[in-house]
């Protein structure tokens, strides 16, 4: 029921911004927690931040620092992560996320888009 697909990546240098975008294909768009995760070459998979699908309550990873913001626009099927004053750690391949309304794990996963931040 779910086919997520980001886009938005590429590369910036330290200090910019980005937004990611990840649309989704679905038709319960609304009842759906989204998550951003990120990863690194021979790294695990890492948490970055999430939105609830009804109170729209955010969460972010210890690293962003108040430099992310996640939100969502349930029109559209979409939700976005906007990025600001990048730093060289945050390069990785940065994937969506998608689980139905508050169940404990992350089912449906969009296939990625990287980001890359130079010096």
């Amino acid at each position: 029921q779910v086919q997520l697909v980001e886009s938005g990546g590429g590369l910036v240098q330290a200090g910019g911004s980005l937004r990611l975008s990840c649309a989704d294909s679905g038709r319960a768009f609304s009842e759906y927690s989204m998550g951003w995760f990120r990863q690194t070459p021979g790294k695990e998979r890492e948490f970055v931040g999430s939105i609830s699908w009804s109170t729209r309550s955010t969460k972010y990873a210890d690293f962003v620092k108040g430099r992310f913001t996640i939100s969502r626009d349930d029109a559209k099927s979409t939700v976005y992560l906007q990025m600001n004053d990048l730093t060289p750690e945050d390069t990785a391949v940065y994937y969506c996320a998608a689980r139905y309304r508050s169940f404990m794990n992350y089912n449906y996963w969009g296939q990625g888009t990287q980001v890359t931040v130079s010096s």
